[in-house]
């Protein structure tokens, strides 16, 4: 059994790379079927860059999280310090400015970050974190081992 993996980066677009970089080194590892690989790969960098967007959006300077361990499967584990209706994908911004194209670069990628997860990931978790600021993004894929 793998020990856990863990990174927390300070919230910049640019450490999300490093973050994807090891997420399919530490998947590759466990023995995550190379075929799954990239899926690994995108969902890291999505979820990352959504925890990056919401703590730019609200101002959190605490650092992103992030957890991998292959304990049953490779889990990969992003927790965010951002309001929790915001990161549970409740939006901030009234409806009727939502239609408005003046919406950030931020707030675009929190608004879609659900969708594209649900696309790359079959097992997806988004749940509040347990000491009740920031929500935490799980996702399982299944190794060779399992």
């Amino acid at each position: 059994m793998m020990a856990t993996v863990r990174l927390a980066f300070s919230p910049a677009p640019v450490h999300v790379r490093t973050a994807r970089l090891v997420g399919v080194a530490v998947a590759r590892r466990a023995g995550v079927a190379e075929e799954l690989l990239d899926e690994v790969r995108l969902a890291i960098g999505e979820a990352c860059a959504r925890a990056v967007a919401l703590h730019r959006q609200y101002g959190v300077f605490a650092p992103v999280q992030v957890e991998m361990s292959d304990e049953d499967s490779y889990t990969v584990r992003v927790i965010d310090r951002a309001p929790i209706e915001a990161g549970l994908g409740i939006p901030s911004i009234p409806p009727d400015e939502l239609a408005n194209e003046s919406l950030s670069d931020d707030e675009l990628t929190t608004g879609v970050g659900f969708a594209l997860l649900a696309g790359f990931v079959d097992d997806l978790q988004v749940r509040p974190v347990d000491e009740g600021v920031g929500t935490e993004v799980r996702m399982a894929w299944p190794t060779h081992a399992a």
